[in-house]
């Protein structure tokens, strides 16, 4: 219960933050890009099953492997990408805290 608390608050709550610091002026915009970057789990479809609260999405799903996540890390460098970028691995970051917390990493 705690961990989906966790979890989602990462997910919908902390880009409020991130949003703000990465633009004050423009937090509403950035805010609704870092949302955007949870498409992401779009990969989770390609799984079966679809949802399994005890696997970890880092390294099983392809938009969470670890080739993906050294993408999305070098997309922190071009300044058009690095919102994104910034989404992308905040994303992989509450997924791993997932991980972590389940004992799988």
């Amino acid at each position: 219960m705690i961990e989906n608390i966790i979890h989602y608050s990462l997910h919908f709550i902390a880009p409020l933050g991130i949003a703000y610091l990465y633009n004050k002026q423009n937090w509403k915009q950035a805010y609704i890009v870092l949302l955007g970057t949870m498409l992401v789990d779009l990969d989770h479809l390609l799984a079966s099953p679809i949802f399994d609260p005890n696997r970890c999405s880092i390294g099983f799903h392809p938009l969470h492997s670890f080739y993906a996540i050294l993408i999305y890390f070098f997309l922190l460098f071009p300044k058009r990408s690095r919102l994104v970028a910034i989404g992308l691995l905040f994303h992989m970051f509450t997924d791993g805290l997932d991980c972590f917390l389940q004992g799988t990493i």
